[in-house]
């Protein structure tokens, strides 16, 4: 244990002395995962399916905040789509256009969650963002994860029923248009899990704040069972889709994720609480105070002692 608490410090030390340069390398990968997740996924337009794009995004990237390289990810998928479908293109540009105002009226600091979501959708990890955003977001955080949710499985649809799109044979372009929103908007799949998200970033928030030992640790399961319950829910009225397998080993990886989270954000001793009592001429206060755990790594020097006897011979040598 106290290794990693060493290691923690020497980690905290590293970024503040290089945070200039370990900011934009941070920006760069989310970049360049965001666009060869895309291209990978959704690669339907040749001229942007090379390998020096996603490269070339995560450079732009890395000099941009989260809002705007969200915002350039989102006219890559839309360039993409156009490839397939034009109803489906204005479908997305419509859906996009509501995200960006929903983002930039609520919490534009959190552009990284329309990133981070659907990026951990495809790394099979998608539990742990509820997790993590209860833990150090806010409320309003909610907004821009279920956008993410729903950007991923639109982008999914996009990727499974690109042959049909191309060649569909409806005549008309408003019964195209019609049938693409009621599959898109009508996946019982996506509402589940944004709703399982949403109620799991509530509860890990609210549980998290409460003035309870091992407040954060007791956040982290609540959620994981509000997500399993909600999803639950969902597969008994619709029958989803879902893996079990995959969802518990996703579940179990997300975990110790989140715990991991916790040990380099919130390591607390409970053992050394102290509670406090103030007052003024109105009110009377009480305060609960938990010591941050904190070590220094240690500083070893060796230093030789030299006996008489062995000054006297290197003298003489």
């Amino acid at each position: 244990m106290m290794s990693l608490l060493v290691f923690k410090e020497k980690l905290k030390r590293i970024y503040g002395k290089y945070s200039l340069y370990l900011i934009p390398l941070v920006k760069f990968i989310v970049g360049f995962l965001t666009a060869w997740l895309i291209n990978t996924n959704i690669g339907f337009m040749e001229e942007l399916g090379g390998p020096f794009v996603p490269i070339l995004f995560g450079l732009v990237a890395s000099f941009l905040p989260y809002g705007v390289t969200a915002f350039l990810a989102g006219l890559l998928v839309l360039a993409h789509a156009s490839q397939v479908s034009m109803e489906v293109t204005m479908i997305l540009f419509v859906f996009m256009l509501v995200v960006m105002m929903l983002y930039y009226g609520f919490h534009p600091g959190d552009g990284y969650l329309l990133l981070l979501t659907p990026m951990m959708f495809f790394f099979h990890l998608p539990y742990v963002v509820p997790l993590i955003v209860g833990l150090s977001g806010s409320l309003v955080s909610i907004v821009p994860v279920c956008c993410g949710v729903c950007i991923y499985y639109i982008i999914l649809y996009l990727q499974q029923n690109a042959g049909v799109l191309a060649g569909s044979s409806l005549p008309e372009m408003a019964e195209r248009f019609i049938r693409i929103v009621q599959d898109v908007f009508g996946n019982e799949l996506m509402w589940v899990m944004a709703a399982a998200f949403a109620a799991a970033v509530l509860v890990v928030f609210i549980i998290k704040n409460l003035s309870v030992d091992y407040s954060w640790s007791i956040a982290i399961i609540a959620g994981v069972i509000v997500q399993l319950a909600i999803i639950f829910i969902g597969d008994m009225r619709f029958n989803l889709p879902v893996s079990a397998g995959s969802m518990i080993i996703g579940i179990l990886l997300s975990v110790l994720a989140a715990l991991v989270y916790q040990f380099f954000v919130f390591a607390v001793d409970y053992t050394r609480t102290e509670y406090l009592q103030y007052e003024d001429d109105e009110y009377y206060y009480y305060v609960k105070a938990v010591p941050k755990i904190a070590v220094s790594a240690p500083d070893v020097k060796v230093q030789k002692i030299y006996s008489r006897k062995n000054m006297r011979r290197e003298r003489k040598d």
